[in-house]
């Protein structure tokens, strides 16, 4: 992986935005400029989350975006100036006064070739040289192909270089909280031991006494206890305490929350919250306080793609209950309020006309897999 640095010399001046946004126009696209604060530009995320995955959806959530339209519907996208990311390798030259970050930056499989990616690019380092930057950084490319096509359309040049396996050369300890079938549990225990994640599964922590994932636990000889609150003779305060005190026990690295069952009050959260991740069966908003998501969908305003953030211990039942349009899986930090934490990595999956739960859960699965794999690597490397 390299770093590139981009001058923002004359080459990127007032000139060469005006150019770079009437170029877009030209090649048969409407054009947006920092459009923010726009109506539809808060559709933007779930668009980007819906085509390319990861966390570009939450990078370009706090950034300034130069996006191309075909139509009525997102073509590319180039996000310059994000505010708060934490990833590691922007701990160098990023931090260094006039550097100005650029990306993500995307264009969608069906409009590449046609010319627009390079003046979606040229737009968004010109306005970096308008918001006062006099160089751009261009983090943590991997490809080859891509680092030429930098060079070739901005003169960047390469200023690190580092391996993402040097940001997690340890292995994590890791706690599983889970209540149900353990489908998820069992994905990342899969994928720890075959390498795929740098975590340690040391023990698994059990809400009730019948739930499979406890046999899924004993088949991979992971220690498992059983936390069980019985309502009629303990107090919530006192189960709580319980509960605190059989994680902390285990001293781990980090908690995921795996189809866990409970809330948690604030002493636990205070203790773990910035090393908690949890796995919920929805599409959720950036935005914590939100009741609203918005959901990927045309430009041109379609509310119907505006649901409810299906949160609680029912989403995808609610979800279908509701009419909803779209499910998904989200992985996001621990918080007091249900389902309400950070959002690190999200998914929409489209909910197919007559679906029910099982149709439904199936198409989820796999999602939810990929969603909270993708959430322990970018706190992995947040850390």
């Amino acid at each position: 992986m390299v770093n590139l640095l981009v001058d923002l010399d004359e080459r990127f001046g007032p000139d060469a935005l005006v150019g770079a946004l009437r170029g877009i126009e030209n090649a048969g696209y409407s054009a947006a400029y920092d459009a923010t604060s726009a109506r539809d530009m808060e559709r933007l995320p779930a668009w980007i989350d819906m085509i390319f995955g990861g966390t570009w959806g939450c990078e370009a959530d706090v950034g300034r975006n130069v996006v191309a339209c075909s139509e009525d519907e997102f073509a590319g996208f180039a996000t310059y100036e994000p505010m708060g990311l934490r990833f590691k390798w922007l701990r160098g030259l990023a931090v260094q006064p006039g550097v100005g970050i650029f990306g993500p930056f995307g264009v969608a499989a069906e409009h590449r070739g046609s010319g627009v990616g390079p003046h979606l690019l040229t737009a968004a380092l010109a306005a970096l040289r308008e918001c006062g930057y006099d160089r751009a950084l261009i983090p943590a490319v991997g490809e080859e192909k891509l680092v030429e096509y930098y060079v070739r359309h901005s003169g960047a040049r390469i200023v690190e270089s580092f391996e993402k396996g040097a940001f997690h050369e340890r292995r994590y300890r890791t706690l599983v909280l889970a209540s149900g079938s353990g489908t998820n549990f069992q994905a990342v225990l899969d994928a720890a031991r075959g390498g795929r994640l740098p975590l340690d599964i040391s023990s698994l922590v059990c809400n009730r006494s019948d739930a499979v994932v406890l046999e899924r636990a004993r088949a991979a000889s992971i220690p498992a206890t059983c936390v069980v609150w019985d309502r009629s003779n303990e107090s919530r305060a006192a189960y709580d305490a319980r509960l605190l005190e059989v994680v902390s026990q285990a001293e781990p690295d980090l908690v995921l929350l795996l189809g866990w069952m409970h809330l948690f009050d604030e002493t636990f959260v205070r203790t773990f919250g910035d090393r908690a991740i949890n796995i919920h069966p929805a599409y959720l908003p950036l935005d914590q306080n939100a009741e609203m998501v918005t959901c990927p969908g045309r430009t041109g305003g379609d509310e119907a793609d505006e649901q409810p953030a299906f949160r609680g211990a029912h989403a995808v039942r609610d979800a279908l209950n509701a009419g909803a349009k779209w499910t998904g899986a989200t992985a996001h930090e621990l918080s007091v309020g249900a389902d309400r934490g950070r959002v690190l990595v999200r998914k929409p999956v489209r909910l197919p006309a007559g679906a029910d739960l099982d149709a439904a859960m199936t198409l989820l699965r796999p999602v939810e897999h990929k969603v909270v794999a993708g959430g322990i690597m970018r706190w992995i490397y947040e850390r």
